[in-house]
């Protein structure tokens, strides 16, 4: 409904996702010093799952991460790091699934459907890598802050920013 907004000339504007970097990298560290980290998933609770999802809705941002923004609302919410990072991946399921499946549908026209193994093997290949990804993460986050993510976005913010104010990039 809003795919045009979303996809639109904000989201390519160099000022805003380098902000988006910082700002909400600020609440991510802000997250992880209030937080509790007591919760599991057995705790969750329906007004939990709901801040999440408004976290979620957070993420169409320019430069804000679909995890980032819902681990740092499960954070806020008060979930262990690891409880915080499955139930982001788990509320994945649905809007990345309805994404691909626009996606594939818009794509259709164009597709060479004898070329088709490639896109079986892409789909594949871009599942295991994910699952992989998802996995190191949630080891990563058993015995770990999420300052790394903290650090990494503070720096990629503010390189991008200097890189605007001295005129090597157009915003």
């Amino acid at each position: 409904m809003f795919k045009d907004t979303i996809e639109g000339v904000l989201t390519k504007n160099l000022w805003i996702i380098s902000l988006s970097l910082v700002a909400l990298a600020v609440l991510l560290a802000i997250s992880e010093k209030v937080s509790k980290h007591l919760k599991d998933i057995q705790k969750i609770k329906w007004y939990d799952a709901l801040i999440i999802g408004i976290g979620q809705a957070l993420a169409l941002i320019p430069g804000s991460s679909r995890s980032g923004t819902t681990i740092t609302a499960g954070l806020f919410m008060g979930l262990n790091r690891e409880t915080a990072a499955r139930f982001s991946f788990l509320l994945s399921v649905p809007a990345v699934l309805a994404s691909g499946l626009l996606e594939l549908k818009e794509s259709l026209p164009y597709i060479n459907f004898s070329e088709s193994i490639n896109l079986i093997i892409a789909t594949l290949v871009a599942g295991i890598s994910g699952y992989l990804a998802i996995d190191f993460l949630l080891k990563y986050l058993r015995k770990n802050t999420t300052f790394v993510f903290v650090y990494y976005r503070i720096i990629l913010g503010a390189g991008i920013i200097i890189l605007l104010y001295i005129n090597l990039l157009n915003p």
